[in-house]
């Protein structure tokens, strides 16, 4: 699972910046623009906002899991999932889950 989990959190990264990184180049970080992007349809602003409950569920899942099971370095699916989103967050959080109860720490 660990290899699976850790292929999953790479392309949980290149493919929503293989979109992101273009769209930057060719407008700029235009934050106006972008918002308008993100809400100029209705079904774009579905897919954000349940995006945005799934960041919010999956940061207190991360949180509450990772220090009941005492792992470490909970701050990089955090960061992760903040910078690119849950495509990344999640599976690097089951990833570290994974080492870690693998490394005896089944707690």
């Amino acid at each position: 699972m660990k290899y699976f989990y850790g292929v999953l959190s790479i392309l949980g990264l290149v493919l929503p910046y293989s979109q992101f990184i273009p769209w930057i180049t060719h407008n700029g970080l235009d934050v106006p623009l972008l918002w308008e992007a993100i809400t100029s349809t209705r079904i774009g602003a579905f897919a954000w906002m349940d995006v945005l409950v799934t960041v919010i569920v999956l940061l207190g899942f991360i949180w509450l899991e990772g220090t009941r099971k005492r792992m470490k370095y909970l701050w990089l699916p955090i960061a992760g999932t903040l910078l690119v989103g849950p495509s990344m967050g999640l599976p690097l959080f089951l990833l570290l889950r994974q080492i870690h109860m693998e490394s005896g720490d089944k707690k």
